[in-house]
């Protein structure tokens, strides 16, 4: 019995298995909307509990959101895109005299 060399197995008209595909997950974006009732104490409070992030990033986000009406504040799977957004509307802003401002304004989109 003799063994194929690599021309002959180049040369084989036996189809070779394709190799697995990559699914790629497509990214989410979490935007912050642009409003004028939270304090931006609370605002900056809530992007750096729920996304990780320090103080100076959280402001950098909460004026880009004040001066263009939104900033995508993170990217990511669907799953944890929506997650992000609702662990920001679970944070409502009460003040000191008892009026509830709600959670700050926030939704996903798919990115570009």
């Amino acid at each position: 019995m003799t063994l194929p060399t690599p021309t002959d197995l180049q040369n084989s008209t036996e189809t070779q298995p394709a190799p697995p595909q990559t699914r790629r997950v497509p990214p989410y974006h979490v935007i912050l909307l642009n409003d004028d009732h939270h304090s931006m104490p609370f605002v900056i409070e809530v992007l750096c509990k729920v996304l990780g992030i320090a103080v100076e990033r959280a402001f950098q986000f909460m004026m880009e959101a004040h001066t263009s009406g939104r900033a995508v504040i993170w990217t990511g799977p669907k799953e944890v895109a929506e997650l992000k957004a609702e662990q920001i509307h679970t944070c409502p802003e009460i003040r000191d005299d008892g009026r509830d401002l709600g959670p700050l304004g926030c939704t996903i989109e798919p990115a570009p």
